[in-house]
């Protein structure tokens, strides 16, 4: 997934030193680690290279962190290959529009509510909760819930969009 607009409200808040913040829910830092135990590989692959994002990412306990990088389908693809994973078994949750290529790859797109309408119009399913307040905790139920259905396979779901 991407990190800026994804698992944070897509604010930064940079200081007169040069150091920045950024808002993470704990719920969704709950959800990550429930997948990761129920051994769904988690990545973040972000545009911009952030301390926070690291530092987030190692509390957590995510292995595959791509920081720097805009071709965010290739990157995707690359981690793919490296996991020998296809693209049916892999899910991208994006806002903007250097995320389409990857949610067009991904066998599930996913973008939060307040993504960028290409973001939206490129997602297979659009979350109820916002970026950064428990959008990702409600995708990762949703992968949780979709191992223990009967009849789960490599289909999309059905397109979900925020309710207006």
């Amino acid at each position: 997934m991407d990190v800026d607009g994804v698992l944070t409200d897509g604010r930064i808040l940079v200081s007169s030193d040069g150091t920045e913040s950024k808002f993470f829910s704990i719920l969704d830092g709950l959800g990550l680690n429930l997948v990761q135990r129920a051994g769904i590989a988690v990545a973040l692959i972000s545009g911009r290279p952030s301390a926070a994002t690291a530092t987030r990412a190692h509390e957590l306990g995510i292995p595959h962190v791509i920081q720097g990088r805009t071709d965010k389908a290739v990157a995707l693809q690359e981690l793919a290959r490296k996991l020998g994973l296809g693209p049916e078994a892999c899910a991208y949750m994006g806002d903007d529009v250097i995320d389409v290529p990857a949610l067009a790859w991904a066998g599930v797109g996913i973008a939060p509510p307040g993504a960028m309408p290409v973001a939206i119009a490129a997602a297979d399913l659009v979350t109820q909760r916002e970026a950064g307040h428990g959008a990702v905790r409600e995708v990762c139920d949703l992968l949780l819930a979709s191992r223990t259905a009967k009849g789960s396979g490599s289909k999309k779901p059905a397109r979900r969009s925020h309710p207006s």
